[in-house]
């Protein structure tokens, strides 16, 4: 009996030394604490997909989701597509490898982008898109400026610019991006039922300031009169802008699309005539906002959009 007490003894004494020696918590282990001291599990972890961060507007709309997403004590996992449908699918699968609880994507191509929403539907991680929309797969929400009204404004100014009268250029985005389409619907929505207005050349630039530059210039070897520019961005529209000066055509009017800082200071100078103005860190918060509500199982709204204002 006295060697069977003491057996138990030093097992209890082991006991004690093992759990002194402990420092972790009970389920945790090496590498799960987040910055707010919890475990990394408890984290609502959101991936973003941004078609490109090689234009101002959609670093602005990064930036607004990021902050968003610090204040809101979130995780916000950011990857760079770079115009390109095929690294927007390669990094979305990135996305799903980290466990996101919701992908917020920024279509490079609305066309091309539904097989890659269909990965996250079929990993069940819920989907919002952002500022541009997708052509299928699941979406609980879209966040984005109203394009089609965006391009009626430009529309109607240049209309009231040219007294119902006039040539007119259209720089296109990028082929199959629904900003591309809805801005032009918009647009053509306006002139189309000008008699007098008559758009002379249609061509895309791809939402970029050096093939704005490079479109514009060939435009205007070949077209005898341009009165006014319609660009579907304001990369496209400073891109237009160049080609213009260049060739020493000052007068003709221009407008741009998305508001940002190189098109408002252009406006300022008299080097371009206006801006439908998006809100792009406004869409970024909005974006993570709508992203926890579907975290915490509340209900959001299929469309929300976000005000457009002209700058001239």
């Amino acid at each position: 009996m006295a060697a069977w007490l003491k057996r138990i003894g030093i097992l209890a004494v082991l006991v004690i030394l093992v759990s002194a020696c402990s420092t972790q918590k009970p389920g945790s282990s090496d590498g799960e604490e987040s910055a707010s001291g919890g475990s990394s599990d408890d984290k609502v972890k959101i991936g973003f997909s941004i078609s490109t961060l090689n234009n101002p507007f959609f670093v602005t709309l990064r930036d607004g989701a990021q902050k968003a997403a610090e204040e809101a004590g979130v995780e916000l996992i950011v990857t760079n597509a770079q115009n390109d449908a095929s690294k927007q699918l390669s990094g979305v699968e990135d996305l799903m490898q980290q466990d996101i609880d919701v992908l917020l994507i920024n279509p490079t191509d609305s066309e091309a982008v539904v097989s890659t929403i269909e990965i996250a539907n079929s990993n069940d991680v819920p989907v919002i898109t952002v500022d541009r929309s997708a052509d299928g797969g699941e979406v609980v929400s879209h966040i984005a400026s109203d394009n089609v009204a965006g391009g009626e404004m430009a529309g109607e100014f240049i209309a009231k610019k040219l007294e119902n009268s006039g040539k007119v250029v259209e720089l296109q985005g990028v082929p199959g991006a629904s900003a591309t389409r809805e801005r032009g619907k918009g647009f053509h929505n306006v002139v189309d039922n000008m008699k007098g207005l008559k758009v002379v050349a249609s061509q895309s630039a791809n939402f970029n300031r050096t093939e704005g530059l490079n479109v514009m210039e060939n435009i205007i070897q070949s077209t005898n009169q341009i009165d006014a520019v319609f660009a579907h961005n304001d990369e496209m529209a400073l891109g237009a802008v160049q080609a213009l000066e260049a060739n020493g055509m000052k007068d003709v009017i221009v407008v741009g699309f998305d508001g940002t800082d190189d098109a408002r200071k252009a406006i300022k100078e008299g080097r371009m005539d206006a801006t439908i103005a998006q809100q792009p860190t406004l869409i970024g918060e909005k974006a993570i906002n709508t992203a926890k509500k579907v975290v915490n199982g509340k209900s959001v709204e299929d469309f929300i959009p976000v005000e457009l204002k002209m700058i001239k």
